[in-house]
């Protein structure tokens, strides 16, 4: 019998849609349907289409509506898409809802072992009746079984009616049980249960399909938060502290979960490792702090709530100069907020964190593989500036999927671990550079007395060690390290690791006004010049961050060389009638503003792009801004924070820059950025 479905256009017409829909799953929360869903995407990704899911899911543990959202995309786009093709709703809680979601065209896919309500009577969408739960409780007996397999019924519904080879699900499915070989069976005959009943019941496959496609190459589907764990592992971290909060938690779960494969000693099984859950989130990251100035890599990640209340010792790690790596994972606020949500609401919240005048740089990581390389970079970074550094990424980012390109780790690359000294260097400051006249070298002798101690005409060897070559040479410091001492006019100063030296070189500041000798002092004039150092830091890291990348219209790719964008734009901006136009964009929404500049420029609408990976903004970030007259600035929060940053630090024309916003909690889409490009440009 053929019951509720358009047969397929045999010609191929337009009604036919290949590797090009939406579908949506509606769950109820701690039913087990999150792996099962994840089961289509993971079968789309092998027949080599991009695919992106997005789990939408409540804070409480169970109970609420989920749902659970794959976009397939032959073209590559991997960033949301208004509409649905096809709803799989199986929670009566939302159905109403779900059903009106579904596009003129679209399915609707419900269980029908009860009969639909007649105020269901869309007559421009087609209904999928599958008895899922009728057809789970005569095979199985087991309640959570009836439950948990019901999901596995649909996908194997879904999976004729798609067209997907049976042998990819089946081959899925025992790689997901292969450690738990007796739930194989049952999930297969589950499976079997949903592809029977389509070829008993309905004409398929029907006009959504998926083709296989190789357009994935060697692609992998990986999430932000494991890829962040990866980096850090693979930049030497051996230290993490941290306190659970949604959405960062995965990352420290990934991080111990590396750590127990790849820290633990082959020959005595001894941890080279340490985790800790810590009371609250200020502990967290003091316990950071404290390991990274003892000379492990160290870090914590948390969301807005736990950067709020780490703001007091972010502070004393960028004015006493101690390296510290946070993730912060966003999430919507303020407050709690939506916790499940994603947002990029942190942004002027983690730039200057804490009181008074500071400054953090921030990494804007944009797919998991640049997760995994921009939480390795900010080791480097936080060594080499010897400041907090802060990786920004997202709940999409962090707990979704997404398809991403492998990751790459080049084995003779050595850890930056800046400007340290060793015990022989603080040696030859102490007694070659002044011989007797040093004193004890307790730190107690004047300047002006080493400075007169000084031979005038003694020459010490540059600084060295395995990473760094630091200029000038050591005699710069006069006889008597000094901590907070700028001899190279670059802002950083020289540190030492405690141990390095019996006794010398050790020490810990509190964040109060101290001189270049890293001495207490009330003193006006040394508080301004330490401050001022720290700006002229701040200059230096603007060439240390990554540079962004830029999307040259006419040639619809990215690219991170600064001449070459300057180049083609300047060939290209004479040439359309919107050529003061520029846009920017970072993190998640990449996908979505890329997709977006297509389709403006299938309207004749070609717009340069720069896509921001790093805070502070370099001088291509300023050729960019100067060199157009408006710039749409895409970001996910509702008060534009990225537009308000870019005002503070240069001074920009609040008219110059146009907000494109999303602050929903869901990811932003190409549609949305579309339509308010477009409406601004039209104006």
């Amino acid at each position: 019998m053929t019951i509720g479905i358009r047969p397929m256009d045999s010609t191929g017409g337009e009604s036919m849609k290949i590797n090009d829909f939406v579908v949506r799953f509606a769950n109820v929360n701690g039913t087990g349907s999150a792996s099962a869903n994840a089961l289509f995407t993971k079968a789309v990704f092998r027949m080599g289409v991009p695919v992106t899911p997005k789990n939408i899911f409540p804070s409480n543990i169970q109970g609420l509506p989920t749902w659970y959202e794959v976009r397939v995309s032959e073209n590559g786009y991997l960033g949301r898409r208004e509409g649905l093709d096809l709803m799989v709703a199986v929670n009566p809680q939302s159905m109403k809802k779900d059903y009106a979601d579904v596009r003129p065209g679209g399915y609707f896919v419900y269980d029908n072992t009860k009969p639909l309500s007649p105020e269901y009577d869309r007559t421009d969408i087609t209904h999928l009746g599958i008895p899922m739960t009728a057809l789970c409780n005569a095979e199985f007996t087991d309640a959570r079984q009836r439950q948990l397999f019901k999901n596995i019924v649909y996908i194997g519904a879904l999976s004729t009616l798609f067209d997907i080879p049976f042998d990819v699900l089946e081959g899925m499915i025992g790689e997901q049980f292969r450690k738990k070989e007796k739930l194989i069976a049952p999930n297969i005959k589950a499976l079997n249960l949903g592809v029977n009943y389509v070829k008993e019941n309905f004409e398929y496959p029907f006009d959504l399909r998926i083709e296989r496609r190789d357009l994935l190459g060697d692609k992998i589907l990986y999430s932000g938060n494991s890829a962040c764990a990866l980096g850090a592992i693979y930049a030497g971290a051996t230290v993490a502290a941290w306190y659970p909060i949604t959405p960062s938690t995965s990352v420290v779960d990934a991080f111990a979960s590396y750590c127990a494969k790849y820290r633990v000693d082959p020959e005595t099984g001894k941890n080279n490792y340490a985790i800790v859950q810590a009371e609250d989130e200020l502990a967290a990251i003091g316990m950071v702090m404290g390991a990274m100035w003892n000379g492990a890599r160290a870090f914590t990640a948390t969301s807005g709530p736990g950067v709020s209340l780490m703001n007091e010792f972010l502070g004393l790690g960028y004015f006493a100069e101690v390296p510290t790596v946070l993730i912060d994972v966003q999430r919507t606020g303020p407050s709690t907020g939506m916790p499940t949500r994603t947002q990029q609401s942190d942004i002027l919240l983690a730039a200057y964190a804490s009181h008074g005048d500071t400054k953090h740089p921030l990494l804007f990581p944009a797919t998991p593989k640049e997760c995994f390389e921009l939480t390795a970079d900010a080791f480097d970074l936080t060594e080499r500036l010897q400041t907090p550094v802060i990786v920004m990424t997202d709940l999409d980012l962090g707990m979704n999927d997404h398809v991403t390109e492998p990751l790459e780790w080049d084995d003779n690359r050595k850890w930056d671990r800046g400007k340290l000294l060793s015990a022989e260097q603080l040696e030859k400051i102490y007694t070659a550079a002044i011989g007797k006249h040093a004193g004890n070298g307790d730190g107690n002798s004047s300047i002006d007395d080493i400075e007169q101690a000084l031979p005038g005409n003694i020459e010490l060897e540059t600084l060295t060690n395995d990473t760094a070559a630091p200029e000038p040479p050591l005699e710069q410091f006069r006889g008597k390290f000094g901590r907070y001492l700028d001899i190279d006019e670059d802002g950083i100063p020289y540190r030492t690791i405690p141990g390095v030296h019996t006794t010398k070189g050790a020490f810990v500041t509190r964040g109060s006004s101290r001189d270049e000798y890293a001495v207490y002092t009330e003193d006006g004039d040394a508080y301004r010049r330490n401050v001022d150092r720290l700006m002229r830091k701040w200059e230096t890291a603007k060439e240390l961050v990554p540079s962004p990348e830029f999307y040259v219209r006419d040639k619809g790719r990215v690219t991170s060389d600064k001449q070459e964008y300057s180049e083609s734009a300047s060939v290209t901006r004479h040439q359309s009638p919107v050529a003061p136009f520029g846009v920017i964009y970072f993190g998640t929404s990449t996908y979505s503003a890329e997709e977006a500049l297509d389709l403006l420029a299938e309207e004749g609408i070609h717009l340069d792009a720069m896509r921001v990976r790093a805070f502070p903004f370099g001088s291509a970030f300023v050729d960019f801004v100067e060199s157009h007259d408006r710039i749409f600035v895409i970001e996910q929060n509702r008060d534009a924070q990225f537009k308000s940053l870019m005002m503070i630090e240069l001074g920009i024309d609040p008219a110059k820059l146009i907000s494109v916003l999303n602050y929903d909690g869901m990811p932003i889409t190409a549609d949305n950025i579309y339509r308010q490009i477009k409406g601004a440009i039209a104006i």
